[in-house]
């Protein structure tokens, strides 16, 4: 069974091929993400690949919704910050927590859509709740894992090999769900 993973994104296919010990290959169309859920984007990207391949497509979206912010940046976690690089992203997530009193708990949300070409949609959801730490730890990892410490650890998923985080994180949760949908 080939699948199609709807992204341009190497750190996410990468987990995603590790994960789901499946051929899958790459293709992404320009999909404007105007969900207010990230099923609603997974589900539009997915099915604009689906619609170009004509075959069965994956797509996720996720982000990370930090409870001082009420939730924020949440599905406009890649466009927090421009560039969008980890850096940009965790100063200024950092620099808006710091102008807010409140807990800094925080939760990674990864939703995964699986399009099929006679038109089915299943999703899938996987939750990592942690923390947001005040400066940033280490040199692996993207977007916001340098500031995030999973719950029940110490380090920050940047600090993790990624053997360790592929255990735990949000798009393991749901990547571990899709394998028992696909």
């Amino acid at each position: 069974m080939e699948i199609v993973v709807a992204t341009t994104n190497k750190h996410k296919l990468r987990e995603i091929r590790k994960i789901l010990k499946l051929p899958v290959t790459s293709n992404q169309l320009p999909v404007r993400e105007t969900g207010k859920t990230f099923e609603e984007n997974a589900i539009k990207k997915a099915k604009a690949v689906v619609k170009k391949t004509g075959k069965i497509t994956i797509a996720d979206d996720s982000g990370l919704m930090v409870d001082c912010l009420r939730g924020k940046p949440g599905v406009k976690s890649a466009r927090f910050a421009t560039p969008p690089t980890p850096d940009n992203l965790c100063n200024k997530l950092l620099r808006v927590m710091g102008e807010k009193n409140g807990r800094r708990s925080a939760k990674f949300v990864c939703a995964i859509a699986v399009v099929y070409p006679c038109g089915k949609v299943r999703t899938v959801k996987g939750i990592c709740p942690g923390k947001i730490i005040h400066e940033m730890r280490g040199k692996r990892g993207f977007g916001y894992d340098p500031v995030f410490v999973p719950r029940g650890y110490r380090k920050t998923f940047a600090e993790m090999k990624p053997s360790a985080k592929n255990r735990i994180s949000h798009r393991a949760k749901a990547l571990r769900k899709l394998k028992n949908v696909l």
